[in-house]
């Protein structure tokens, strides 16, 4: 049997649909196992830049072709590109000597439009400009070809839960099958079992109407550790309207554009009712998405910004049956980070010609490998 290569140092770059900065995070991998687990950190994007990329949201809807720039998206494109090279610079000036010897940037860029059910995904991020601004090489555009081969183009980060799952350290090792969910504004989930391909696929909202709305009747961008929500209560009709919604009935593979949900179901609450709510139906829609699982889980490991939420954890604690509900921390991980090292281990994948997706994670036709490679010039 062919011997894998040693593993590389590569960094992962992402900004999620949040749009609240940049997270770097270190690996060293050959791809398939965690060797090593390196240094990251979060670059906060100012508030005019963040205003940007939610203006850049309403003109991306304007896309019909994903090469497309319309209005002021290819200026924002530069300037988000440029802030990534900020972070690597900031990462390597912070970094331990070891890790400043990079090999691999994963660059994922800010996803502008989704619509899978038109073969069509636009992440901004100009991946030639970054290896130039780097001095390093760039794997980008990872979602294409999967949609090419049918799949959803979502979500990308189940290769990287799958090798988690196989590193779990006691007393959580073996317990499959194990679910990692990542909230963030959109929320996902991957199921590991024993035995075979990863199941994926986008839950429901996230952080991202909990985040709308308190900055909608609240005037801050996000409840931080749910302080507004625990003046509040469940409103249950509310909930219910919002799971009536017939993205939950549909198996998976399926994905969200971060525009699927609105906040109109909710109008109409008090500020931290609304927010009590929201975070029920985040929690709840993950909780639903058992019903179209192989097997019942018996470990949901918490990711994500939607992990620091006392009410997201503590209703899906309370929804999770027999299952153990912990969070990222408790299984050793980094669950701000695990998103950025995701892009770091799909990079090195990438680069070995590995698949990124299966037909159980995005739907696509056969396990489909993906990116593109700047070198830096």
């Amino acid at each position: 049997m062919a011997q894998s290569p040693d593993p590389i140092r590569a960094i992962g770059l992402m900004s999620g649909t949040s749009m609240d900065g940049i997270d770097v995070a270190a690996l060293r991998s050959d791809g398939e196992t965690i060797a090593e687990i390196g240094p990251g950190l979060f670059v906060p994007y100012d508030p005019a830049f963040r205003k940007k990329l939610e203006g850049a949201l309403e003109t991306a809807k304007a896309i019909r072709r994903r090469e497309e720039r319309p209005g002021d998206l290819a200026g924002i494109e530069a300037e988000l590109t440029e802030r990534h090279a900020e972070a690597v610079r900031a990462f390597l000036a912070s970094a331990p000597d070891e890790w400043r010897e990079l090999e691999l940037v994963g660059f994922h860029g800010q996803t502008v439009l989704h619509r899978p059910q038109a073969g069509l995904t636009v992440q901004l991020g100009d991946g030639p400009m970054l290896a130039r601004r780097t001095g390093l090489p760039v794997i980008y555009d990872m979602r294409a070809n999967d949609m090419t081969l049918g799949g959803q183009g979502a979500p990308l980060v189940p290769a990287y839960h799958a090798a988690l799952a196989r590193s779990l350290p006691a007393p959580l090792a073996g317990r499959h099958p194990v679910v990692f969910v990542n909230i963030g504004g959109i929320s996902n989930i991957t199921f590991v079992p024993a035995a075979g391909d990863p199941v994926a696929f986008d839950t429901g909202p996230g952080n991202t109407l909990i985040d709308q709305w308190v900055a909608a009747h609240g005037g801050v961008p996000f409840d931080a550790d749910g302080a507004i929500a625990a003046e509040g209560g469940v409103v249950r009709a509310v909930v219910r309207r919002y799971l009536e919604n017939p993205f939950f009935p549909r198996p998976g593979p399926k994905s969200l554009d971060r525009n699927d949900f609105t906040l109109e179901p909710a109008e109409g609450l008090e500020l931290a009712d609304g927010a009590r709510t929201l975070a029920a139906v985040t929690a709840e829609a993950i909780l639903k998405s058992a019903e179209h699982l192989p097997e019942r889980p018996k470990l949901w490991i918490l990711c994500g910004g939607g992990r620091r939420n006392p009410h997201i954890v503590a209703d899906m604690k309370a929804g999770a049956r027999d299952a153990e509900v912990v969070l990222a921390e408790d299984a050793g991980l980094r669950g701000d980070l695990t998103e950025a090292e995701a892009w770091a281990f799909l990079a090195i994948r990438s680069q070995r010609g590995l698949p990124l997706t299966w037909p159980t994670t995005t739907g696509c036709r056969e396990p489909a490998t993906g990116g593109v490679l700047a070198e830096p010039r």
